[in-house]
């Protein structure tokens, strides 16, 4: 009988820690699309399944965790970092990081978008060497996010370290 009750409680124990799990990320993903509305940009500029937001109203400044990094694929190649931050006001993001747009067979960062105000239209995303240009209709759903192996493994190495014990290690060596 008690193994019974304590079987019960870890149900629900886990269904509540799920629970939960789904309505932060459904919250964060309204908060990001509100800050979007709210400036004028088109909600599917973030993808689906962001886990936390962050947004300073008074300096613009955001900061969007998704659930694992992703490329999403429509019109536009997109890849995201598992962390995406940048500088929202009206019309635009400046200094965005953690996103890269596909051009021909190669990736590059995006450092900033921006949309006309009133609207033509268009978005415009500024990649560094020229701004690649698309309609805007192609960013009114946030895109499925398909996990990318490729940023996971990179990111993981990251956090664990990996890259910084090798950089550290590189500029011991060159010395």
């Amino acid at each position: 009988m008690a193994v019974a009750v304590w079987t019960l409680v870890l149900v629900v124990v886990a269904a509540a820690a799920v629970q939960a799990t789904v309505a932060a990320t459904t919250t964060a993903e309204e908060a990001v699309h509100a800050v979007l509305a709210k400036n004028q940009l088109p909600r599917g500029l973030l993808p689906s399944g962001i886990a936390a937001f962050d947004h300073d109203a008074g300096s613009g400044r955001f900061e969007a965790v998704l659930e694992t990094a992703c490329t999403a694929r429509s019109e536009v190649g997109l890849r995201y970092n598992v962390t995406v931050t940048g500088v929202v006001s009206e019309g635009r993001i400046a200094g965005i990081s953690g996103v890269a747009a596909k051009d021909l067979f190669m990736w590059f960062p995006v450092r900033g978008i921006h949309v006309d105000i009133p609207s033509t239209g268009v978005i415009y995303f500024d990649v560094g060497v020229v701004f690649k240009h698309f309609p805007l209709s192609v960013f009114d759903a946030p895109p499925p996010c398909t996990p990318d192996p490729v940023l996971r493994t990179a990111t993981q190495r990251l956090e664990e370290g990996e890259i910084d014990g090798l950089v550290a290690g590189f500029a011991v060596a060159s010395q």
